[in-house]
């Protein structure tokens, strides 16, 4: 696992790829723009990482971290070299585990805007109306995100603190129909298989073996990663669930808008 630093200076830097005494650290959740804007484990190395709009997020997740006494951080678009087929395999496999294990988890909400202006020019909060509609409850990689670390908050696209997952329970149970006590932290295991895919139902990824391998962590599942086997991807993911579980495939696949 490589972390992140943000130097006095505004530098970042990655470490070494951490594998015993990871140091305590944040983590960002976000989704993603264009490729072309988001900074890459490549652009680090190279120095092209301020040209990319998405710098920009990471650099707060940096002086987020710092302000809450947190020296190093973690970003999925940079901390990966996904070059390397061995180490995505690995921080995906891993994803669950690094954001449970996270200090705090800073959910950016690039379309959430915090304050609004009246007709007399007065400034307003009216974030809620965004916050229920914001693409980051439609992706499927940020379900485990929002489920696996204790300790969620949430920011506008001004970088402003709207609450975290305890204060905002509420509203996100109605947005995502998870009950409330699994977004309070209940381990998954509490809650049957059919009820954990109900979650995922109506949210999209990018790739379609991304649909499979984002709920990996939500089953304690183990299984190599295949790009370009495409639904074949959630097939072997109802298998290794049947296989674990006990649960027939058949019911699997019952559920709605899964397969």
């Amino acid at each position: 696992m490589r972390l992140l630093r943000l130097s006095s200076q505004g530098e970042l830097s990655l470490t070494v790829d951490i594998v015993d005494n990871v140091p305590p650290y944040a983590i960002l959740s976000h989704t993603w723009g264009p490729d072309s804007d988001e900074v890459t484990f490549d652009d680090l190395q190279s120095g092209l990482d301020r040209a990319k709009a998405g710098y920009a997020k990471i650099l707060f997740c940096g002086k987020q971290a710092k302000k809450d006494g947190l020296e190093f951080f973690w970003v999925d678009t940079c901390c990966i070299n996904k070059a390397n087929h061995a180490e995505l395999s690995e921080a995906i496999t891993s994803m669950f585990r690094w954001y449970h294990n996270a200090v705090k988890c800073y959910v950016y909400l690039a379309d959430v805007c915090a304050h609004t202006r009246d007709c007399n020019g007065q400034s307003q909060s009216a974030w809620n109306t965004d916050f229920r509609t914001s693409r980051w409850f439609t992706r499927g990689w940020t379900l485990q995100e929002l489920l696996a670390p204790n300790k969620v908050e949430f920011f506008s696209r001004e970088e402003e603190l709207l609450g975290d997952k305890q204060s905002l329970v509420q509203p996100i149970h109605e947005i995502t129909q998870i009950p409330t006590a699994a977004i309070n932290g209940s381990p998954m295991s509490y809650f049957s298989v059919a009820e954990r895919m109900r979650w995922a139902v109506k949210r999209r990824t990018k790739k379609p073996e991304d649909k499979a391998y984002c709920l990996l962590g939500m089953f304690g599942i183990f299984m190599p990663l295949i790009y370009g086997e495409g639904e074949n991807a959630f097939v072997r993911l109802q298998e290794e669930i049947s296989k674990r579980f006990g649960t027939a495939i058949a019911i699997l696949r019952r559920s709605k808008g899964l397969h």
